[in-house]
C-alpha cells in the first residue's frame, strides 16, 4: 500500500473511531512513518524463535528476576 493511501484510510479511520483529526503536519508525517514501522516488524517475522521471548508474563517476571532487573 503508498504511503499516501495508508495515511488517508488511517486519518480516516482515527476521525471514524475517535472523532479526531491529525492538528498538524507533524502529525500527519508521524502516521506515515507508521508504514515503516509496520514493514520493520513485518520482516521480523519467522525470525525469532519461541525460546527468544518468554512465552509468558509470568515467564518474562521470572526471567527479569533472574537476571537482577528491579523496577
Amino acid at each position: 500500500m503508498a504511503s499516501d493511501d495508508f495515511t488517508s484510510k488511517t486519518v480516516e479511520m482515527i476521525a471514524d473511531w475517535h472523532g479526531v483529526a491529525p492538528p498538524n503536519d507533524v502529525a500527519l508525517h508521524m502516521v506515515s512513518d507508521l508504514v515503516k514501522i509496520i514493514g520493520q516488524f513485518e520482516a521480523l517475522r519467522g525470525s525469532l524463535r519461541f525460546e527468544d521471548e518468554p512465552s509468558t508474563f509470568e515467564a518474562a517476571l521470572v526471567q527479569a528476576a533472574s537476571i537482577g532487573v528491579r523496577e
